[in-house]
């Protein structure tokens, strides 16, 4: 148990200080032009990937919408930029879900496939480290 808990928390270290790297204005500009998106969709930028993690950046512009597939992954999300998502489920479940600027979460996997969309009034940044 020690050793998971160490391993995750290498992990989120890691991720943050590429949040940081990513915060720098030449590797964001950069980054951005790889990661055009459609218009309603989120931008969904991977910054890092190994055979253990996935380090992934999403911008929700109002109104953007992603799709999650049911996942059986633990996913580490902070929130760079807070606001309002929704999330709706396959069976028609919805959750309203209000994040705070710099609040940080566990997410535990997923069962059902859903979907997320910003229904505030603000781009909302998520910065996920999602473990394989």
């Amino acid at each position: 148990m020690r050793a998971t808990l160490r391993t995750l928390v290498g992990l989120l270290l890691t991720a943050f200080v590429w949040a940081g790297v990513a915060a720098n204005p030449a590797f964001a500009q950069e980054k951005g032009k790889a990661a055009q998106a459609e218009k309603g969709k989120v931008i969904s930028t991977v910054l890092a990937e190994n055979d253990k993690v996935r380090v992934v950046e999403n911008r929700f512009k109002p109104g953007d919408v992603s799709e999650s597939p049911a996942s059986g992954a633990t996913r580490v999300v902070r929130f760079l930029q807070g606001g309002t998502l929704l999330r709706t489920y396959a069976d028609g479940k919805t959750e309203k879900t209000e994040w705070k600027t710099g609040e940080t979460q566990i997410l535990a996997p997923s069962a059902q496939a859903y979907t997320t969309k910003n229904v505030g009034t603000t781009e909302v940044v998520a910065f996920l480290v999602i473990l394989k």
